[in-house]
Order: structure tokens, then sequence, then C-alpha cells
């Protein structure tokens, strides 16, 4: 089903046959997944196609031939990804690009200059409406150079690493004067939105609208059966972890609270999910020294990387999820386990409030407080929850949703441009 921009925007009069018609987008983000990196960035996707069963999409998707944040020190990447492929409902362009080390301003440049001739063939036979742009920096800036040339309005998605970013006061710069020119500001929790206003975004144009999550995939799975699969006992008290190896995520935090909970006489195991990533320090080999040291290595299972459609098997399996990290935007991990039924025992970041909201649906600790996070995780795992009603508020918020919300901001823009 196609939504057309006077049906967003409440005009079915029909009066401008012009805007009769689909609404045409062009997104852009270097998070987007490829084939070489298929867990990158799949809340952007998962966005992405839901928007586009409603619109006219393509993606532009740039991919680095110099990645100083490898994790294997490869900094040169030969990079196998077609240049263009088909994503399902999307044409995905995947150009190279190339940029300094350190996340200077020229970041911006390289980027900016990199797209700007795919975008501009791209236009030729795809006259999109709007710029659609995700992450403040440095697609954030490299977008809003690119609509002030192609002359088309822009929307930018905070994600949550952009205060990060704003510490640097370049940084900070460059992000303030993409974000006062957008059109509109979306930002996936409500401190996003503090910190566009705060750097000058009219309220007006900042937009809070959440993640949603896949309820065809992410829904309470049969739990005996889940447990056998993974070779977890019956009666064992499972905790589960996902996120990158880095020590941002805080499984390190999680390991201590287990090593904690063993001692304490709970038949406590933990299961990590994630793998050594781009974007961070690897911190692989220092949480398996911990496990080590603290002797759980029988109560710890490191699983690698689990593939999306898995995941709803642990998630039900665990008696409660846990994501201990140190910042976050709307992390999704949480609002899958939620729809799965399972608990959650997460830091005070992000959107992290709003996806629990009471004590109905799990427990939120201080950032780095391992006392705190013993206590909650003991308390998690002795109380009795309602699994059922966890997971219905978790379905409560789908993609479809998502999208919805996101085309009517969307088509708001582009009647007010006209």
């Amino acid at each position: 089903m196609n939504v057309e921009i006077e049906d967003l925007a409440g005009d079915t009069t029909g009066a401008n046959s012009e805007r009769s018609r689909p609404v045409r987008i062009l997104s852009m983000s270097i998070e987007y997944p490829n084939p070489e990196e298929p867990g990158r960035g799949l809340f952007v996707r998962s966005r992405l196609q839901h928007v586009a069963a409603l619109s006219e999409l393509k993606v532009v998707a740039p991919i680095p031939v110099l990645d100083y944040s490898d994790p294997h020190r490869r900094v040169f990447r030969r990079s196998s990804a077609p240049r263009r492929r088909a994503d399902e409902l999307l044409e995905v362009l995947h150009p190279r690009w190339a940029y300094p080390p350190y996340g200077t301003p020229v970041n911006v440049l390289c980027l900016f200059t990199s797209v700007l001739p795919h975008l501009k063939r791209l236009r030729r036979g795809f006259q999109f409406d709007i710029l659609d742009v995700h992450f403040g920096y440095p697609d954030g800036v490299a977008g809003a150079l690119a609509a002030a040339v192609l002359r088309v309005p822009f929307v930018i998605t905070l994600r949550g690493n952009e205060p990060i970013f704003a510490e640097s006061r370049s940084r900070r710069w460059c992000i303030q004067w993409a974000l006062r020119r957008a059109s509109r500001v979306i930002t996936v929790s409500q401190k996003l939105a503090e910190f566009a206003i705060g750097l000058g975004v009219p309220p007006e144009r900042v937009r809070t609208i959440g993640n949603g999550v896949d309820t065809d995939r992410f829904r309470p799975l049969n739990r005996p059966a889940s447990r056998d699969r993974y070779a977890i006992p019956q009666a064992a008290k499972v905790i589960l972890s996902v996120g990158s190896l880095v020590e941002a995520k805080g499984h390190h935090r999680v390991i201590r609270a287990v090593a904690e909970l063993v001692a304490g006489g709970v038949d406590a195991h933990l299961l990590i999910v994630g793998t050594v990533t781009r974007g961070g320090r690897p911190f692989d080999d220092a949480l398996r020294r911990m496990i080590y040291d603290l002797g759980v290595g029988s109560r710890v299972q490191m699983l690698g990387w689990i593939a999306p459609d898995r995941l709803p098997e642990l998630m039900s399996a665990a008696d409660v999820f846990c994501l201990a990290s140190d910042a976050e935007g709307w992390p999704n991990v949480i609002h899958e386990a939620l729809s799965c039924g399972s608990p959650v025992v997460a830091t005070r970041v992000g959107a992290v409030p709003d996806l629990i909201p009471g004590e109905a649906y799990g427990i939120i600790v201080p950032v780095n407080d391992q006392p705190a996070l013993n206590q909650a995780l003991r308390h998690a795992l002795e109380k009795p929850w309602r699994r059922e009603a966890i997971s219905a508020w978790g379905q409560s918020r789908s993609w479809k949703q998502v999208a919805r919300e996101v085309l009517a901001e969307i088509s708001q823009v582009l009647k007010c441009a006209e």
C-alpha cells in the first residue's frame, strides 16, 4: 500500500495532481546493513523497510574504504558488497567513501563529496521529494549540505550517539548547523529531543518517534523447548545480555553480578550474545579473562553473533534480560526482549525509562552502579513476573505504526514547502 501525500497530511482534495502520488524519499545512512555487515543498523533497516511499504523509497548507504575502527586493525577495506542491490522492498546503493582518522569535520566533507555525485545521478530517474538522513554526525551534516545543493527539504533522525560527538566543539558546531536547517528533527527519545532543542532547534520542528518492533518475529516461544535447544538446564536462573563486545555495553558488569549471585547460592547462568564490531575498542579478551578470574566459566556462555530470527528463542528462554550499557538511544534489544515476555534490568540511559515505564516490566538502575545492578538482578530472578502482560506491552508499538508516524511528519514538511 502506498500512502499519498494528501492522505498523510489530512488533505484529500486532490487539487494538486503532482502531489497526488506516493511520497518519494531518498534515505541516507552509513549505518545501514550491507552483505559484509548484516547485523549493522538493523533498526534503521526495519524503519525504512516499513516506510517503503507506504511510499517510494531508495537508500544510499556508503561503505568506507579506510576503516580505522576495524577491530582486527585492517585499515584498508576491499569490500565485496555490490554497488547497487535489492533488499526486499528497497533499492540500496553502496558508494565508497574515504576519510581521515579522528572524526574531525573533514569527515563530513569527505562523505558529502563522495555521495553528492550519486545523489545527482539518482535524482535524474528518481525525483525524490525529500532527503531522510539517519544519525546526526557525520551523516546528518553531510545530508544538510547535499540537500542545500539539490534544493530539497531534509529531515534528520537522531539515534543516540550525537551527544557524544557533540563533546567536541567543532563537531558540536557542525551538528548544530545541520539541525537548525532541518525541516524536521526526529528523535528516538525525549532526551535526544531536549538535546536538539538545546542546540537551538525550534521545539515545533522536533518530534520524538521511538522505534518499533517486529511483532511477527519477537513474540513468546515455548520456554522449555527454547532451553533444550541451547542446552540450558530447565531449573537454572538465566540472564541474557545482548550487544557488541565493547566496554560501553556493560557485559563485564553483568558477569560480576552473576559471580556474586552464584557466591550467594543462586543457580545463575549468563548468556552473552554479540561479537566484536567496528566503532569500538574490542573487549572480548577482557571479558574472557574476567570470566576465568571470577571462576564462572561453567556459568557464562559467550555465544557470538546470533541471527535476529534466533534471538526470540534466547529471549524466551531467559528469566531476565539485562542491558548494563553506558549510553543508548532507543535500545531495540530491550524492546525485543519485552515483546518476547522477558522482564528487563537496564541502566537509565536513552529511552529506557520509556520502554520500562513501571515495575511490572523491569527494573532500572543507575549507570555504572554495580551494587544496584547486583541487587536488581537478584530481585528480578526471584520475582514472579506476568510474562504475558510484558509481551503485550512490548508488542504494543510496531514498525508499521512507526512508519505511519514518520510519513505523517514528512508529509507535513512537504505541504509546508509547497
